[in-house]
């Protein structure tokens, strides 16, 4: 991977294309492996509640209730 930045010098608002550092390239790249492993981790999440959700009201559907009185309940 490779990349540039631009550096801009405010006293003259002359600007730059510098390219990265391989310590910024790495550290780019470090920030994506991160947030895709927290994308996963909050998706997986999230298709567990929906799941605990489904069984938990199963279960109640199972006992007897009406879908109204599950409703009623949980809300």
């Amino acid at each position: 991977m490779s990349g540039y930045k631009i550096v801009v010098d405010c006293s003259t608002g002359e600007s730059t294309q510098v390219p990265l550092s391989d310590i910024e390239i790495a550290e780019l790249e470090a920030n994506a492996a991160r947030e895709e492993r927290e994308r996963l981790e909050a998706e997986a999440a999230a298709e567990k509640t929906a799941a605990d959700k489904e069984s938990g009201n199963q279960k109640l559907k199972d006992l007897g209730l009406t879908d109204d009185e599950i409703v009623a309940i949980t809300s």
